[in-house]
């Protein structure tokens, strides 16, 4: 095959990933990932089972082992793959919920990426007649997937973050949207003298709640519901946002930074846990992440980015800490003031050298 021929390939494999998105969205919505766990089993057994036709089950199927996805043996039985095993509902980190989630609603709005493109505005109204978030709190059964979605995603950050920054030079830290909390719980089981906050709304705060009675970390970890437009508990040593300013324009997030950043103790820490885009051409799924925040109406950042969002909050980028992830943990503090005006610092102003995250790209 020729370079010529060999390129046109591979655009033409580029062009078509939607049909394999599509593929996989079908394959979780229908469970078969589940279905399967238990053994192999022919297309007419899972047609039953999944409530599909039996001659079209086994196209999807057939299609979906071409790439890895599923595999047939010579008695036309298929059985789970090491991808395949990732779209069961019971996985550590499952992706199926992320899968329905990229077919069903983000499906619909890509189709309007090129008018986002055009307008640099988010373009769910288009699809649902309203923001993204509105959608969601409207229909609590798509919000739940989506919910389901998102922790699939960051369950798999907790330990390399966790590794990567020390949290034992903090007393409180307060979990900033932090959901169902379950990465409070992993600070808190890491790190013994920690106490946590998760701060979400206040339906989302009971579903906290119930996690940390049931891990026994209540002792330690409590639950609050509420705004973060508004306030933040205060008093903590630090405030973690994941996957929380990439969800807003560069307005609300400093907005909720301002909120953080009242609230800490002296000598706090604000710690934002994202995607750094990179300079340069480098394959890096935060590129195409912050396609879709186009969508949505929110962005991911590169360092230049953060800095300057930290700075119209009144905050210093402080260093980045690169993770075993994809996500960094993005330091922030208050500038610094003569020590006469800063008063007694916390045990989380203990001395840390700058790290940058590389160098600083043309905007």
């Amino acid at each position: 095959m020729s370079d010529v021929e060999a390129n046109a390939l591979r655009l033409n494999q580029m062009i078509s990933g939607a049909w394999i998105t599509q593929g996989i969205y079908v394959a979780a919505e229908l469970g078969l990932a589940d279905l399967l766990a238990g053994g192999p089993r022919t297309a007419a057994e899972l047609a039953r089972q999944a409530g599909a036709h039996e001659g079209a089950l086994y196209r999807l199927l057939r299609a979906l082992a071409s790439v890895g996805i599923f595999a047939e043996d010579d008695q036309r039985r298929f059985t789970l793959t090491p991808l395949a095993q990732r779209l069961r509902s019971d996985a550590p980190a499952s992706q199926r919920w992320f899968a329905i989630m990229m077919g069903a609603e983000f499906y619909q709005s890509w189709g309007h990426l090129a008018a986002a493109v055009r307008s640099g505005r988010e373009v769910c109204r288009q699809t649902f007649g309203m923001p993204f978030f509105e959608y969601t709190t409207r229909h609590p059964d798509r919000g739940r997937i989506y919910d389901a979605a998102m922790n699939g995603i960051h369950d798999a950050e907790t330990v390399p973050v966790l590794d990567a920054y020390d949290f034992s030079a903090f007393r409180t830290v307060v979990d900033v949207g932090g959901g169902n909390g379950l990465a409070l719980a992993g600070m808190l089981r890491r790190h013994p003298g920690l106490e946590g906050i998760v701060f979400d709304l206040p339906a989302v705060a009971e579903g906290a709640r119930a996690t940390l009675d049931r891990l026994g970390l209540a002792g330690r970890g409590r639950a609050i519901g509420g705004d973060f437009f508004t306030a933040v508990p205060a008093g903590a040593d630090a405030y973690v946002l994941r996957h929380i300013l990439h969800d807003w324009d560069d307005e609300q997030a400093a907005a909720i930074l301002r909120n953080c950043r009242d609230a800490m103790a002296p000598g706090g820490r604000i710690l934002v846990i994202e995607s750094v885009i990179p300079p340069g051409n480098a394959p890096c799924f935060g590129k195409w992440i912050d396609l879709m925040m186009l969508i949505v109406g929110g962005r991911e950042r590169t360092e230049g980015q953060f800095r300057r969002l930290f700075a119209a909050a009144g905050l210093d980028l402080r260093r980045i800490v690169p993770t075993a992830h994809e996500v960094s943990v993005i330091e922030a503090v208050q500038p610094s003031r003569p020590s006469a005006e800063r008063g007694g610092a916390s045990p989380a102003a203990a001395s840390l050298e700058p790290v940058s995250y590389g160098r600083q790209e043309a905007e």
